[in-house]
């Protein structure tokens, strides 16, 4: 029997990474997606090409065996796909999970107790993707007291840590995806072992007992130092992350940014830092790949989130200021990330400016970042914001 997959998010990310992937482990995949064109554009065409950018070339591979569902309209027919399917997996957005869950939840409910578990996967930047999603699918609003009692009999979730950068495409919208040639696809095997069940055959996953080294890892320092250009090269009229990376200063504050996130890493998980300081060089040299000609407003939109408790930043440094340790260049990453306002077609940046406006630096730190005045990291954080405020009023 044909396995079958069911992705939410039928953009760049979910093209070119997640369903590529499952199309070469054998899964016919079902895209799911509110986009009108997106979705007639997918099952317009039977095929559409990845193409990974490396250093010295590119490669291409073509997909089939896929179409796409829109969720608003066809909710019945995606029900019944989930109810078929070996894996649902997501690249929506942290944001967005709360919107996919309520299909899924019927979808499960819906699923036959005979078959083998679900293999639910979140692919989102995020600590415990998955358990988030799973939150919301689980949520009473969602399923029924009456469903949950055999939930966990017809689904596992699996928690994930993905890294490859998916840089913006020039020229026509097509269905063809650049992205670099570089990828980690990182899953915990805990809970299918705890269920006494096999994971997915899906080659390109590195399945691991403990995810948490492997998060924080990719979390810290490739979208620190993603996140860090990004929003030194907006301040300074760049207008794509290599351009950025081009500048030695840029560059270095970078490069001291994944520095202080190393020393948190060495210190919490136990990795040398030798094997460390490789894998920070090795980011270094990624982001600034020519031909990953990528937005500095892109990569840097969303700044409310990125400047979370738990986030690229603050969640570094609020750990390393928790130790004693050095925080400044993260902190120099966090002012640039503060001055990312009214940034054209990104939302958040807009509200970030309303708050700055609207908000005293108190209000502004425990709203944005999520820290108590009693942290050690507040004041430091307080101070940037102060500066930031105090720059916008002259």
């Amino acid at each position: 029997m044909e396995k079958k997959a069911v992705h939410f998010g039928a953009g760049n990310i979910g093209r070119g990474f997640v369903a590529c992937f499952l199309h070469e482990a054998g899964y016919r995949v079902i895209f799911a997606d509110v986009v009108d064109a997106l979705v007639d554009s997918i099952n317009a065409k039977s095929s559409y090409n990845v193409v990974e950018l490396g250093t010295k070339g590119t490669t291409q591979k073509t997909i089939t065996n896929y179409t796409a569902l829109n969720s608003k309209t066809h909710e019945a027919e995606l029900i019944d796909e989930i109810a078929a399917a070996d894996v649902v997996t997501c690249s929506v957005g942290p944001r967005i999970l709360q919107f996919i869950a309520p299909v899924i939840a019927k979808g499960i409910a819906k699923r036959s107790l005979d078959k083998a578990p679900l293999a639910v996967i979140a692919c989102e930047n995020m600590i415990n993707n998955t358990a988030n999603l799973a939150g919301y699918i689980k949520d009473p609003k969602n399923t029924s007291a009456d469903d949950l009692a055999d939930h966990d009999k017809k689904t596992i979730y699996a928690n994930s840590a993905v890294d490859r950068i998916v840089p913006d495409k020039k020229g026509e919208p097509t269905l063809d995806v650049q992205l670099e040639l570089f990828y980690e696809w990182v899953v915990e095997s805990a809970p299918f072992t705890k269920a006494g069940v096999s994971p997915p055959e899906i080659g390109a996953i590195h399945w691991v007992d403990n995810l948490d080294p492997y998060i924080e890892r990719k979390l810290y320092t490739v979208n620190t130092s993603h996140a860090t250009a990004a929003f030194y090269g907006y301040n300074r009229g760049k207008a794509t992350i290599h351009d950025a990376m081009a500048d030695a200063s840029i560059k270095e504050s970078v490069a001291a940014a994944i520095s202080e996130t190393a020393a948190f890493i060495v210190k919490k998980h136990g990795v040398s830092k030798e094997e460390q300081d490789a894998y920070k060089n090795k980011i270094i040299d990624r982001i600034s790949n020519p031909n990953l000609d990528d937005s500095v407003k892109r990569v840097g939109r969303e700044p409310l989130r990125k400047l979370g408790r738990h986030e690229r930043l603050i969640g570094p440094a609020a750990s390393l200021a928790e130790e004693g340790m050095t925080t400044d260049a993260l902190m120099a990453a966090a002012e640039m990330a503060f001055r990312f306002q009214n940034v054209e077609g990104d939302k958040e940046s807009a509200e970030l400016a309303k708050i700055m406006t609207e908000k005293n630096a108190d209000e502004v730190v425990s709203q944005v970042c999520g820290l108590e005045s009693s942290h050690p990291l507040y004041p430091k954080v307080k101070a940037v914001v102060e500066k930031v405020q105090a720059d916008g009023r002259e």
